[in-house]
């Protein structure tokens, strides 16, 4: 099979991104460049789990999209009558790796070493799953949705990736399918021209090239759905001890969290003027209900003014400010909680097999002089 050098498209199309050493595609971005609301599609991580399809433009235009399963009626549909046929929605929505911040476990769990720069929220275009849904009159056995696409494999000649949202989610109204991302038509490397738009989810929910949506009546249980993939344990473990696999859930929902955009790690700033801390705050499901900075390393504490929130599931700039810095050595740390007291733990979060949702406080180093 024929194969798009995945990590060559990145290095020209997002030259300031970070691309890890993987087999796979993963390239995150360096935490200072998300400081804008609207994440540029330059600047938005990009993670692949198998081989990315190569389309033509003959296979664009060719482009359509199947429900099918338990509903009445079946449905196929062409990108242009997805555009014609229902009310076009654009929001602004998070989109975030389960595994963003899994290097900073002490204990192994994978080898995509993210550190905070798997996360972005970009504008995006598309319908309302719902409006697709309600065309084709989901039976009552629905419980789960179960998205495919043509991309392969690494290690084999299967799907690479075919995941699911509970059906509730497939109607809610933040779920898209999504043809645009700010703006202009989703490219190839984002899971254009279609790809599923799961607010609050993990990034893997989010199918990319979606070419079909079979509606199941059990939790599906395709390529990465299983095992150990976005599926976290009900009760805490440790690392070392037995792992029992009837004990992992689905990951349906990311915790709080936050990121410092400015300044850089490593900074220097003149003593005298006052020392200010901005960046982007987020949560999945439980909305964002602020955010705390400390500038000696969490000895103390000060509430951040928040911006306005766009849009439900879109993040929200933060800022404080040391009016008399202390000269040298600053450690500057961001903590955002959620509306039912979830809080960003200093340290990392309990281990999990494969080192999901790793949300501890981000952490920037830098002197006063």
């Amino acid at each position: 099979m024929q194969e798009i050098d995945e990590k060559s498209l990145v290095a020209a199309s997002k030259p300031e991104l970070i691309i890890l050493d993987t087999p796979e595609l993963n390239a995150e971005t360096p935490p200072h460049l998300l400081d804008d609301d609207i994440t540029p599609t330059r600047r938005l991580f990009a993670r692949n789990t198998g081989v990315m399809p190569i389309l033509s433009d003959r296979d664009l235009a060719d482009w359509s999209l199947t429900i099918d399963g338990f509903v009445k009626t079946p449905k196929t549909w062409t990108l242009k009558a997805l555009r014609g046929e229902f009310e076009t929605v654009t929001q602004a929505a998070v989109i975030e790796c389960a595994g963003n911040g899994r290097a900073f476990f002490t204990q192994p769990t994978s080898t995509v070493m993210w550190q905070h720069g798997a996360v972005g929220c970009p504008l995006w275009t598309g319908v309302r799953l719902a409006d697709l849904l309600d065309r084709c009159g989901v039976l009552p056995e629905a419980v789960y949705t179960a998205h495919h696409s043509p991309d392969r494999a690494i290690e084999s000649e299967g799907a690479a990736l075919s995941r699911g949202v509970p059906i509730a989610k497939a109607f809610a109204p933040e779920t898209l399918v999504a043809y645009a991302i700010n703006g202009e038509p989703l490219p190839p490397l984002h899971g254009g021209p279609l790809r599923i738009v799961a607010p609050g989810f993990p990034g893997a929910a989010w199918q990319k090239w979606l070419t079909r949506i079979e509606i199941r009546d059990r939790v599906h249980d395709g390529p990465k759905m299983t095992g150990f993939w976005y599926r976290m344990p009900r009760v805490q473990m440790h690392y070392g001890e037995p792992v029992d696999e009837s004990l992992m859930e689905p990951i349906t929902d990311m915790p709080v969290k936050s990121v410092i955009t400015f300044p850089q790690d490593g900074f220097s700033a003149p003593a005298g003027p006052p020392l200010t801390v901005r960046g982007q705050a987020w949560s999945g499901h439980i909305p964002l209900a602020g955010v705390e900075v400390s500038f000696d390393g969490g000895a103390s504490w000060q509430a951040a003014t928040l911006g306005p929130l766009r849009d439900a599931f879109a993040w929200r700039r933060f800022e404080a400010t040391l009016d008399t810095p202390v000269r040298g050595a600053v450690e500057i740390v961001a903590r955002a909680r959620d509306a039912k007291g979830g809080v960003q733990p200093l340290e990392s979060v309990p281990w999990n097999p494969r080192g999901y949702c790793n949300n501890m406080a981000h952490r920037v180093r830098g002197t006063v002089e």
